[in-house]
């Protein structure tokens, strides 16, 4: 048996190519849109892709089955209960998938029906000879993590409420997935840092028997209990999720490689203010707090670039990059596996750009947790801040993408680069400013800094009509990452008073404000 799982840190997502080497015959599960390295390992290993398995129409990446049927002329499989645009073999619950030649006795997948984070949720039990009384594993798709389970509430199953949702789930893990031996590997489709789930462990494998042991989703409880807890604190869905879901079933355009091309300064402002494209500034954020373009977004390349991207830009907005030279082809193609196709162009340098044009530029308003503390000291006395620096020496800021802390929410910040100094607006009282958290509710509610209001960074755009422009606003997330994404929002929607927290709620938390 030929078993390779491909696992994409910046989505947290894992796709699987499984073959008999006696016969050649291959399938690919839950595929990515960028399908070169497929292509390049199935050819080395003598395998032919025949059949391209997803566990569910997924909602936060759009998948390569349509590229891999075009390249290769495999046939697309889903779950029996699937409605997509294009056609499609039916994956009945219990059948059995030969690889192996036609006595039978090569590698075999049966298609387990795992409904509960969709519908047409499958998982797969993989064993190389089809009487092995232990599978090689199991492939769970969304409906099984390491340390934790799918989430019932994406808008993938729309029509049936999370409550409904949540018990269809509690089913298949009872009676489908536990009923496997202890010893069966667990393959999910995703790990820490999707947010296909609330408490996704980093390791991208695990046994049905630890699980069994220490996911808390599994231990034993009423399913009601289990309903209440697999439907609380679940994070806020990024708004291209629905738009995802809808391509991976009705149909998408095939992906266009190559690197986008190079536009001038007056070509992508031209772009911005014709067009309505958005500015997209994906350097460093050290690189970006210090001078980027006025009204620019920001999402970093060492960060979860997609999707903070598709937090904060609407799908089919165009998009130009403002990229380290070098980086754009990333960027587009980052974009391109959630289907933001709509990429203009780039332009090249723009720091070296910035530096020429400071007219056109701004430096991003931070504040350390230190001058929280004092800002936090004026609540109810109406006390102006203190003043903040605004130039000398350089702050430490955790932003590296490097050395990041286990417990750590992956594309927040760890400490590394520096950032200049911010600044709070000067004469700004405490009782004027809007102290918000852009964490995602878990987070928020296991502990959050004094009066701080949880907007969390996906549900932003469309919640800033709770924010009031004309009063100052502070954001903080967990460690300043999120926090900088929000903060070049507001500025782009206006908002002239913004700043965010150096370090973060840890920082902050850390030093006791």
């Amino acid at each position: 048996m030929h078993f390779a799982q491909y696992y994409l840190d910046c989505l947290s997502q894992a796709s699987y190519l499984i073959g008999d080497e006696t016969t050649g015959r291959a399938v690919l599960v839950d595929p990515r849109r960028d399908i070169d390295d497929y292509l390049h390992d199935a050819e080395a290993a003598g395998l032919r892709i025949e059949l391209v398995i997803e566990t569910h129409i997924h909602a936060d990446f759009l998948s390569g089955h349509l590229e891999l049927a075009r390249a290769t002329g495999a046939t697309i499989a889903f779950g029996e209960a699937a409605e997509t645009g294009f056609p499609i073999r039916r994956l009945r619950d219990g059948e059995h998938i030969s690889l192996g030649a036609d006595d039978g006795q090569g590698v075999t997948l049966t298609v387990l029906a795992t409904p509960g984070h969709t519908l047409e949720s499958i998982c797969l039990v993989l064993r190389e000879h089809p009487d092995d009384e232990v599978p090689y594993g199991v492939l769970t798709g969304d409906t099984l993590f390491v340390g934790d389970v799918g989430r019932p509430d994406l808008l993938s199953a729309a029509g049936h409420t999370p409550q409904d949702m949540a018990a269809r789930l509690h089913s298949s893990l009872h009676t489908k997935l536990l009923t496997l031996p202890d010893a069966t590997r667990v393959f999910p489709a995703h790990g820490a840092g999707s947010a296909c789930g609330r408490n996704l462990s980093s390791e991208t494998s695990s046994t049905i028997g630890d699980q069994r042991r220490f996911n808390y989703a599994l231990q034993p409880m009423p399913e009601a209990d289990f309903i209440r807890l697999v439907t609380a604190g679940q994070p806020t869905t990024p708004g291209y999720f629905a738009h995802d879901a809808a391509l991976n079933r009705d149909g998408h355009p095939l992906l266009e490689p190559g690197p986008p091309p190079a536009l001038t300064l007056d070509e992508a402002l031209a772009a911005r203010d014709r067009q309505g494209a958005v500015l997209l500034d994906c350097r460093p954020l050290a690189a970006y707090t210090r001078a980027h373009l006025t009204g620019s977004l920001h999402t970093s390349l060492d960060t979860r670039f997609a999707e903070y991207a598709g937090s904060v830009v609407a799908p089919g907005t165009p998009i130009v990059l403002l990229a380290d030279p070098g980086t754009e082809q990333e960027a587009r193609l980052r974009l391109a596996r959630i289907g933001y196709d709509h990429v203009l162009g780039h332009l090249p340098d723009p720091t070296a750009v910035l530096n020429r044009m400071p007219a056109l530029s701004r430096g991003s308003r931070r504040i350390r947790h230190e001058e929280l503390a004092l800002w936090e000291q004026q609540l109810g006395k109406g006390g102006p801040t203190e003043g903040v620096r605004t130039g000398g020496a350089e702050p430490v800021d955790a932003e590296s993408s490097d050395a990041r802390p286990a417990d750590a929410v992956p594309g927040d910040a760890t400490p590394g680069d520096a950032t200049p100094a911010g600044i709070t607006p000067a004469g700004v009282t405490s009782a004027d400013a809007q102290l918000i958290d852009v964490r995602n509710p878990a987070e928020y509610e296991a502990g959050a800094l004094p009066g701080a209001r949880n907007i969390p960074l996906a549900g932003l755009p469309h919640r800033i009509a709770e924010l009031d422009p004309a009063r100052p606003v502070v954001l903080y997330c967990r460690s300043g990452n999120r926090s900088v994404i929000a903060a070049a929002l507001l500025e782009a929607r206006g908002f002239e008073e913004v700043c965010d927290v150096i370090g973060g709620y840890e920082a902050a938390a850390g030093a006791g404000v």
